[in-house]
């Protein structure tokens, strides 16, 4: 988590020195040099988590033009300068800004003060969940119908193909079928809140100078096709001889994956049974390129085979998953 502590008197300024240097990241006092508003606009753009060591008074305004989605805002946090209550103001559950809360609090001996409605009343918190097993929210929007419902005194059924270690929360039901409240899945679902486990490895092959253009083309339409999540997506894999095939690497760069290239000896090993070509085979000197290099990179099955089109081949194989009910870490 890329943290900005601000401060604004001598004494705040040592506190967050000390916090600085237990939690990590940059640390100024106001105004020397950048103003509030240069300071928050700045940080609130580039950092995971910004720490006001002062009135929460000041931190609310300063951060008030900026504010967007719960889903898009850092975590925010304020700090009195006496070190008595830390108290996250933004982002508390997917932001992380209860978890940073309670991270200065054990640094400086500060009370957190957490006001969110699913962590006062002791009840599951569906976004906490997913930021704790590593769970791309896809409708975030959807997330207070979860926890409106648990509040109530409801309960949800939660679905997902992968076991979920563990004892189920209070309110909170494994679903074996569809539909449920919440799907944890790498597909599109029939649920209300859709949770997506950055697992699958994406195989893709191409011909030779295949432009990025292209091999995004025919992902929107491989995604479509097989109800795929792009979120879910980890890694990008394919032959050693297309390491260096531009379009490839800056599609991948464009989504910020991974490229892990195999060579022919390597593919070959892949257990499972696949799509064969002569032509692919008389070229790189394996009958398969994206199903054999998505189950090799993932270590994982193949569950949804080639996919070819515009001289683009495309594969999806997924990583083992491995979630407990564990929402509080």
């Amino acid at each position: 988590m890329k943290l900005a502590f601000l401060a604004f008197t001598e004494k705040g300024f040592a506190l967050a020195g000390s916090l600085v240097q237990a939690l990590g990241g940059s640390v100024m006092r106001c105004g020397e040099p950048d103003s509030l508003s240069d300071w928050t606009q700045k940080h609130f753009a580039d950092d995971d988590g910004l720490v006001f060591v002062g009135a929460v008074g000041i931190a609310v305004r300063a951060i008030a033009p900026y504010i967007q989605k719960k889903w898009k805002d850092p975590a925010v946090v304020a700090v009195d300068e006496c070190a008595q209550f830390a108290v996250p103001l933004l982002s508390g559950h997917l932001g992380g800004a209860n978890r940073l809360a309670r991270a200065v609090s054990e640094v400086c001996g500060a009370q957190a003060v957490i006001t969110t409605a699913t962590d006062v009343n002791g009840v599951f918190a569906v976004d906490e969940w997913a930021r704790c097993q590593g769970l791309s929210v896809i409708d975030p929007q959807h997330i207070k119908l979860i926890s409106g419902k648990l509040l109530a005194g409801g309960s949800v059924k939660v679905y997902s193909p992968s076991p979920i270690e563990g004892e189920c929360p209070t309110g909170v039901e494994a679903a074996e079928t569809l539909p449920a409240d919440v799907a944890v899945s790498v597909r599109q679902e029939e649920a209300v809140l859709s949770l997506a486990p950055k697992t699958v490895v994406l195989g893709v092959g191409c011909r030779k100078a295949t432009p990025q253009s292209t091999i995004e083309s025919v992902l929107e339409r491989f995604l479509q096709e097989n109800r795929l999540h792009l979120e879910s997506i980890c890694t990008v894999a394919s032959i050693d001889l297309k390491k260096e095939e531009l379009g490839l690497i800056d599609f991948c760069l464009s989504h910020g994956w991974e490229l892990q290239t195999c060579t022919a000896e390597e593919l070959r090993q892949a257990p499972g049974e696949f799509t064969p070509s002569v032509f692919v085979s008389q070229i790189t000197g394996v009958d398969n390129v994206c199903e054999r290099s998505a189950v090799f990179v993932s270590g994982g099955d193949l569950f949804v085979k080639k996919f070819a089109a515009d001289g683009v081949t495309m594969a999806a194989a997924e990583k083992p998953l491995r979630l407990d009910w564990n929402w509080n870490r």
